[in-house]
């Protein structure tokens, strides 16, 4: 077992923000994960390990656009909309700067990071290529996808985050 997994986000900010949507190919996402299933999607699934650290990072395909993952939340697999957020923030990936961090990947994300000046940069220089959001994979039952809602920041504005809530984690 590799002891890392990483997911990338490719979002084209230009088309998502025309369409006021994540889908219609405006976003895919794929990771270095052997048996994972839905690459290049929406929907990818990500088959993992309990112990195993997952990376999330974005980028954009138009490398002069902004792009950053605002929030990853995993879903309440039992909630009837599919879109309802988990009640426990035990298992929460966290967002770092240029590094893997140490948060648990599984249940609620909140956005943190470096304060006013990241990276030796002034708040107008800030680079969201260097974020990185990881979590541990804690002990999931096998077989089962574990969705997660994925928030993207492109810009500022009123209808600048989009979010999808297709992808997932699986322990095999």
């Amino acid at each position: 077992m590799n002891p890392k997994v990483s997911i990338v986000v490719v979002v084209d900010v230009i088309g998502a923000l025309s369409d006021g949507t994540l889908r219609n190919g405006n976003l895919c996402m794929i990771d270095d994960g052997e048996q994972s299933t839905g690459q290049g999607t929406p929907e990818l699934c990500t088959v993992v390990q309990p112990g195993q650290v997952v990376t999330w990072s974005a980028l954009a395909v138009d490398l002069q656009t902004p792009v950053e993952i605002k929030s990853i939340t995993f879903l309440d697999p039992d909630a009837e909309d599919g879109d309802a957020e988990a009640g426990d923030a035990a298992h929460a990936p966290e967002r770092t700067e240029g590094a893997a961090g140490t948060g648990n990947a599984g249940a609620r994300s909140e956005r943190s990071g470096p304060g006013p000046e990241r990276n030796g940069h002034a708040p107008g220089r800030h680079n969201p290529e260097l974020e990185v959001w990881s979590g541990v994979v804690p002990h999931l039952a096998p077989g089962v996808a574990h969705q997660y809602r994925l928030e993207v920041q492109m810009y500022e504005g009123d209808h600048s985050t989009l979010h999808i809530a297709s992808p997932a984690l699986m322990c095999q």
